[in-house]
């Protein structure tokens, strides 16, 4: 009897072993990045973000001697520490130190549970500007303050497989330090350290991006049919009918009765059908987003007799476009879109990302409001400053149409609504944010959540 090939028996179907012919599936929780080239900074930083900076403050502040972290400073400097892998809770390389062997170096930290992943999840969602910035490989700070993803002092607990027992040993010391890279070039290695992988968290998001979308959408159908005819106990009007064997009836007989008039115009344009797909189909996304435009430009024409693109500029439209699908650029395929979209218009996905915001505010005129501002004429732009005082309210600094505080801002636009927006304090980055409203005390009350 021959021997068995390695690889094909019992043990091997147990651990997975990948059938003949079909692909690896992709591990989410486990990245491995080549070996860092030598780290040349004259200032001596290994960081540059927040982020990576507190990642070095959390070690420093646990270590017990400066000296082994200098030393770890240099090795990681040098380039002595190979390709590192991390996954959940952990982070591990070969640091080569003054032997010939390189000693095996490891970084734990704790993951997050379910419920802090399930807040940050909600928070990121809510705001359209930290889904952007995700996007963009950055972390706003309010999402660290939401569920603490960073380590804090005695957090990171090392350990090598040197014979030094310092806490920690330069060895890992260095791989610290060189994480510290890591986390600067792309903050989702941060994430997965925590305990989930880019694309689980980017799925999660897509998911909770699109119920909110359809919550809203449904919450405006209500409101269409409460506002619409009556008759029937489900909310749907009672409506007119004809039998068609009388219409159709032969000629001779009874006159035929007219056609009772038109349905009435639904709330809102429906939803696609989902796209399965096939190599020898276009791509389902692009379908998708056809079926969207088309049924949303037949819902606009048959209600106001006008086809909504016919006056937009290629930026409006593509900012329309990618207001029209519930994605918000999440999963990869919309991404991709959102990339391209921008690129088309010489523009970045976060400009876009800001764009579409402002779109499911106020339509062509939020986006007007965020992109062109204008001097408005005396009137309601200077009863809106004594008015916010008298709401005991902060100080607004004015700016041609916009009344500006730390974080919170007002823009009149030329519809005469008030358009509200967020930013992080001292960081000047406003997204459009709430509903706009004639009167100014209640969009920044409502944005207070008062």
């Amino acid at each position: 009897m021959s021997p068995r090939p390695p690889g094909r028996g019992p043990a091997a179907a147990r651990a997975g072993a990948t059938p003949a012919g079909a692909l690896p599936r992709h591990d989410d929780r486990r990245r491995t990045f080549p070996q860092l080239a030598p780290h040349g900074d004259p200032d001596g930083r290994f960081a540059a973000t927040w982020w990576g900076n507190a990642w070095v403050d959390a070690l420093e502040d646990t270590a017990l001697d400066p000296a082994r972290l200098a030393r770890g400073k240099a090795y990681a400097r040098g380039g002595h520490v190979d390709a590192i892998t991390v996954t959940p809770g952990r982070v591990v390389a070969y640091v080569h130190g003054s032997r010939p062997r390189p000693y095996r170096a490891e970084i734990r930290l704790r993951t997050l549970r379910d419920d802090d992943w399930e807040r940050f999840l909600d928070e990121a969602a809510a705001r359209p500007e930290y889904i952007a910035a995700l996007l963009d490989k950055d972390v706003p700070h309010a999402l660290e303050a939401v569920t603490g993803l960073l380590p804090a002092s005695g957090d990171l607990v090392p350990d090598c497989s040197c014979p030094d027992d310092g806490y920690p040993c330069k060895h890992a010391a260095a791989l610290c330090y060189q994480a510290a890279r890591l986390l600067d070039e792309d903050p989702f290695v941060l994430f997965l350290m925590r305990g989930r992988g880019e694309q689980e968290l980017l799925a999660s998001l897509a998911r909770r991006n699109a119920a909110r979308s359809a919550v809203e959408q449904s919450e405006r159908g209500e409101r269409g049919r409460e506002s619409g005819p009556q008759g029937r106990t489900d909310g749907a009007p009672t409506l007119p009918s004809v039998l068609a064997r009388t219409v159709l009836a032969p000629s001779g007989g009874p006159a035929a009765p007219l056609l009772p008039p038109p349905l009435p115009a639904p709330a809102g344009p429906g939803r696609p059908a989902v796209f399965p797909a096939d190599p020898e189909a276009p791509d389902p996304l692009a379908l998708d987003l056809l079926a969207t435009e088309a049924a949303a430009r037949a819902h606009l024409l048959l209600t106001t007799g006008r086809d909504p693109v016919a006056g937009l500029t290629p930026w409006q439209d593509a900012v329309r476009l990618a207001a029209a699908h519930p994605g918000s650029g999440l999963t990869a395929s919309t991404r991709a879109l959102y990339r391209d979209l921008a690129h088309a218009q010489d523009r970045t996905p976060t400009d876009l990302a800001r764009a579409v915001a402002a779109w499911r505010q106020g339509g062509a005129a939020g986006l007007a409001v965020l992109e062109e501002p204008w001097d408005p004429p005396a009137g309601p732009f200077d009863r809106a400053r004594p008015a916010l005082i008298a709401a005991d309210l902060p100080a607004f600094r004015p700016w041609r149409n916009r009344l500006s505080t730390g974080s919170l801002q007002l823009r009149l636009g030329r519809d005469g609504l008030w358009y509200g927006y967020e930013s992080d304090a001292g960081r000047e980055d406003w997204w459009p944010r709430g509903t706009p409203d004639a009167d100014p005390v209640g969009v920044i009350t409502a944005l207070l959540g008062r």
